[in-house]
């Protein structure tokens, strides 16, 4: 009797989600590149939101990011795939206390696609773009046949620059920083699976897509001090995947408080509807920080004072206990741990 063969392992949807899949996912693509830095800077090998190069002979380095753009439906409340193409890039370079200079973008196209649908996106790209300030110097466009592709995705690349003092990576916690988030979490992936067709869910919901130029704006000078330890826009994987990421890689414990975690009623009822946890659902004008526990107020006033910054909080705090762990003490006393997700529960939400 032949013994059952076992099925080859394939790519599933969980993979490109902001969790442990893809953590695999990438590890395997990766692990077989032989130079991963340039200058001894950033890489791949520490994954984060951008990678670095050190200019030899100069106080600058430059920071470079990448990212697919996959949105489905294009239009979403609150913004489309144009708008998020250039809030994504330019927010990660952002992240990395970056200024943003320029990006290339490369579009791919479905044959049959509409020229109106298009020039919608594209206009809503290149506005985007002018509001911050950051050049579209290159790229490239593609038709795939149709049936070969789901209509249009972009891809871009960022540049952008900053001072080689300014250290703000995602191994950069320190026991005692308090974790500030930027507003209430969950607000993207929540709104764009609600406009999902089939599900008739009625609200005002919409996502929080947003550059987060004026919060930069705000505390340039905490940047600049390094008092912000680390900072993160929490897309694929919401809060959960990015703190996880955090504690992992700076081994320490992140220890959260339910009661000070902003979240819209609107969130809270719609995943409660569709058993989706608002920890592990996707953010897109938020960020996370880590910041020096002596400067937490003054970050936290002054990211308050911006218009996308009215409802930031401290939520949390890194300890060394528990390392390479996020708890979370909820709202009727106990403590569990927040886990890192398997993958974004909804698929194509950037």
């Amino acid at each position: 009797m032949s013994e059952k063969k076992e099925s080859s392992k394939i790519i599933r949807l969980a993979h490109g989600a902001g969790g442990v899949l893809q953590e695999e996912l990438i590890n395997f693509i990766t692990k077989d590149i032989t130079l991963k830095n340039v200058n001894k800077g950033i890489g791949v090998e520490e994954l984060d939101d951008g990678a670095t190069i050190p200019l030899e002979n100069y106080d600058k380095e430059i920071v470079i990011t990448a990212d697919g753009h996959t949105v489905y439906p294009l239009f979403f409340p609150g913004g489309n795939l144009g708008t998020l193409s250039i809030c994504g890039t330019v927010n990660d370079l952002l992240m990395m206390g970056a200024k943003p200079l320029a990006l290339t973008s490369t579009i791919i196209i479905e044959e049959g696609f509409k020229f109106e649908v298009l020039e919608k996106i594209i206009k809503s790209f290149n506005e985007k773009a002018k509001e911050a300030n950051i050049a579209i110097i290159a790229g490239d466009t593609k038709i795939m046949p149709s049936g070969s592709l789901n209509e249009i995705i972009i891809a871009t690349s960022g540049i952008g620059i900053k001072d080689k003092e300014i250290k703000i990576v995602d191994n950069g916690l320190k026991v005692g920083d308090k974790i500030i988030i930027t507003g209430t979490i969950g607000d993207h992936g929540t709104a764009l699976m609600a406009s999902r067709e089939g599900l008739n869910i009625s609200t005002d919901l919409e996502s929080d897509l947003n550059l987060l130029l004026e919060i930069n704006e705000s505390i340039k000078s905490e940047i600049k001090s390094n008092y912000i330890h680390a900072m993160k826009d929490p897309t694929r994987g919401g809060i959960a995947g990015a703190l996880n990421d955090w504690a992992s890689k700076s081994n320490v414990s992140i220890y959260l408080e339910e009661e000070k975690i902003p979240i819209k009623k609107q969130v809270n009822a719609i995943c409660d509807m569709l058993g989706l946890d608002p920890f592990n659902i996707a953010c897109e004008g938020k960020a996370l920080l880590s910041v020096d526990p002596a400067q937490a107020d003054i970050v936290l006033k002054k990211i308050k004072s911006t218009q996308i910054g009215k409802e930031a909080e401290i939520i949390g705090e890194v300890k060394a206990e528990n390392p390479k762990k996020v708890l979370l003490k909820t709202l009727v006393g106990g403590t569990r741990f927040v886990d890192m997700p398997l993958g974004e529960p909804i698929p194509r939400i950037c």
